[in-house]
């Protein structure tokens, strides 16, 4: 088991090992012209969307202290971000609204979210390398790779553009949804999330059909505030469903 003082020294090991172009490398030598790297983000979240990064770098330069982004600090992503953006030839991050997520299921919507990302990017794949162990693309000549974002920097660059992109649209939301804090959970799970959804129950931008709304100890509690802003008229929602796209 480690102890408190060995997970920074493995935190920095880790670091630096950055992920490097061997997959890129022998891609382009057979004859792809143009490589995406794609990443997801949001997946295990309790509210607000699934994410999906898109990223083609160019084979002549480097950004360098690209890392997964789950290996970074919030400031150090920000920093990264728009090197990145300057830097990549194309990128686009696509989403699946939370209720996409409730009304496809998570793999649907995780493919629906990376379809949106490709149709935004300027150029057309000749391979999509992807984060994981399954296709999420579901088109084309797609390369899952275990662990991707940690050996490959266009998988890296993808997540890391996700990312910042996610957290920044549910930091957006915050002011909305106060008692969930979002501003620091990124609507993920947690004690103080938790609590809110006791107490209020979901807001529109949770994922109403996860298990864990089954689990929490609504019983007895008055559910105020966040249930007014679900429905409307006749029970119509009141936000519009709809995956958001940001891209160059």
């Amino acid at each position: 088991m480690l102890d408190a003082m060995s997970v920074p020294k493995l935190r920095k090991a880790v670091r630096a090992r950055p992920p490097g172009l061997d997959l890129e490398r022998g891609l382009w030598e057979a004859g792809a012209e143009v490589v995406v790297g794609m990443d997801e983000v949001g997946r295990g979240a309790w509210a607000g969307p699934l994410s999906v990064g898109a990223a083609v770098i160019p084979k002549d330069r480097r950004v360098y202290k690209v890392r997964d982004s789950k290996l970074l600090l919030p400031s150090e992503r920000t920093a990264l971000f728009p090197r990145l953006t300057d830097w990549c030839e194309t990128w686009a991050v696509g989403h699946a609204s939370a209720e996409e997520c409730d009304l496809l299921g998570m793999s649907a919507a995780q493919r629906l979210a990376a379809r949106r990302a490709l149709d935004r990017l300027s150029v057309t794949p000749d391979v999509v390398v992807v984060d994981g162990r399954w296709d999420f693309v579901g088109t084309g000549r797609v390369i899952p790779v275990v662990r991707g974002d940690a050996t490959s920097v266009t998988i890296a660059t993808a997540s890391i553009l996700a990312k910042v992109v996610r957290d920044g649209m549910m930091e957006e939301l915050a002011p909305e949804y106060p008692a969930y804090g979002f501003e620091s959970n990124k609507g993920y799970p947690g004690p103080r999330h938790r609590a809110a959804l006791a107490m209020l129950g979901p807001s529109a931008v949770h994922r109403r059909s996860w298990s864990y709304m089954e689990d929490l100890p609504w019983g007895g509690l008055e559910r105020r505030g966040a249930q007014g802003i679900l429905f409307g008229p006749g029970g119509a929602p009141t936000r519009a469903a709809g995956g958001s796209i940001d891209a160059r």
